[in-house]
């Protein structure tokens, strides 16, 4: 099993850096970009492992009522946390559970996905102390100090993932997949006066106060095997809204989904495909290599092309960003990853026109926040005793050196 944390940062960044975008991947090239990524653990045998060392993604299962979420009614009051507009003790707890169903609510209502709201048991409460931990719930908790809490983070998901089936933790389910969600807890700051977040109900109200539904749906986005998002209108983008913002609109009854980007649904759609979907088949891939092979560096060996380099496709009739993603490898079983400078580009809409360029990460977000993503794409002796040296690899830097230039079309 491994664990993985994915953090939520309180400063804001300048829109002026709305260019700056990553986006999404499929197949076996570059499946790098906003999913927690998982390296089997080869060392056990194939029956368990699947005998590949390419990575694979970070997913909850997808059948009816696979997926339980509880949440914590212990909540600071020295200083308050959460805001609420109804101050009663029954009332504010109904409000802060509502925020939680609107949030989850929020993935659910995606088109083209196996991600539904069936797939949901009914929310539930616990008032145990410190509920969240590595016992195989999946759990929401506001009043609970953790190590991870550290300057600047107002919330964070911490994940454990299956790396062979047939194994659980504390009360899970036995993993029946490579990559299956075993534990997902999502934490927010308890201890900071000056940190306070609200309900939409107790928002207008509270200009100072961090949108909870906000952070909440981008934390869900974890929870779910989401790494972060280099778009900055995409709700999985590292940093928060400023207090008395929110990320994107207000969810409807008609669009549950409506504060994500096109970049989060095409993630999703990607992460849970629905092979029934026929409106989001389009897939663009390619390679990004340096003019001048020499610049690539010389450790480790194997590197053929630029790695972690953004590669964006935007939409030519709106000029949207539909997708995008974190290229630079490949993996063909039995691995390990290959950095040849692969990207692909899927669950793109059919029959539309697309404009694709590369950037390097060095503008609003950078490497460092994308490290689920980005540097567990290899395992080896070093990192874990006994690895086959033929399954082996080390992740080069990312190059956010580089500088690109358009070719014109045919």
């Amino acid at each position: 099993m491994k664990n993985s944390i994915a953090k939520h940062w309180r400063r804001q960044v300048s829109a002026w850096v709305h260019a700056l975008l990553c986006g999404i991947w499929w197949g076996p090239a570059a499946q790098a970009y906003s999913f927690n990524m998982i390296v089997p653990d080869v060392r056990q045998p194939a029956a368990i492992s699947g005998g590949s060392a390419c990575p694979v993604r970070a997913h909850q299962l997808t059948t009816a009522g696979s997926i339980a979420v509880q949440w914590s009614t212990v909540l600071n009051t020295n200083p308050v946390t959460i805001l609420t507009q109804n101050q009663t003790p029954s009332g504010r707890l109904s409000e802060i559970e509502q925020t939680i169903t609107q949030s989850l609510a929020v993935w659910t209502g995606v088109s083209g996905t196996l991600l539904l709201p069936r797939t949901l048991t009914p929310l539930t409460r616990t008032a145990t102390q410190n509920p969240c931990g590595a016992d195989g719930l999946n759990s929401i908790c506001f009043d609970q100090m953790d190590m991870a809490f550290t300057p600047g983070v107002l919330a964070f998901t911490r994940v454990i993932t299956a790396d062979v089936t047939g194994i659980q933790i504390g009360g899970s389910a036995i993993s029946t997949e490579l990559g299956q969600v075993l534990d997902a807890d999502i934490y927010f700051s308890p201890g900071d006066p000056n940190t306070t977040f609200a309900t939409p109900q107790a928002f207008p109200a509270s200009p100072k106060a961090y949108d909870l539904e906000s952070v909440l749906t981008h934390e869900l986005g974890h929870f779910l095997g989401f790494s972060h998002s280099a778009v900055w209108s995409a709700i999985m983008f590292p940093y928060a809204p400023a207090p008395g913002t929110i990320s994107g609109t207000r969810p409807t009854t008609h669009q549950p989904d409506a504060p994500l980007a096109d970049d989060d649904r095409t993630g999703l759609r990607v992460l849970y495909p629905d092979p029934a979907d026929t409106l989001h088949q389009g897939t663009i891939s390619g390679r990004i290599i340096p003019a001048n092979p020499l610049a690539l560096p010389a450790f480790p060996s194997g590197v053929t092309g630029v790695f972690g380099s953004q590669v964006v496709a935007v939409d030519n009739s709106t000029g949207a960003v539909i997708g995008a993603t974190l290229g630079g490898w490949s993996c063909v079983a039995p691995g390990p990853a290959q950095f040849d400078g692969a990207y692909q580009i899927a669950g793109l809409p059919v029959g539309n026109n697309y404009t694709v360029y590369a950037e390097a990460l060095n503008g609003a977000a950078n490497p460092s926040q994308f490290n689920n993503a980005l540097t567990l794409l290899c395992r080896n002796a070093m990192t874990d005793a006994g690895w086959p040296p033929l399954q082996a690899c080390i992740v080069p830097s990312v190059d956010i050196n580089f500088t690109t230039r358009t070719r014109p079309g045919p």
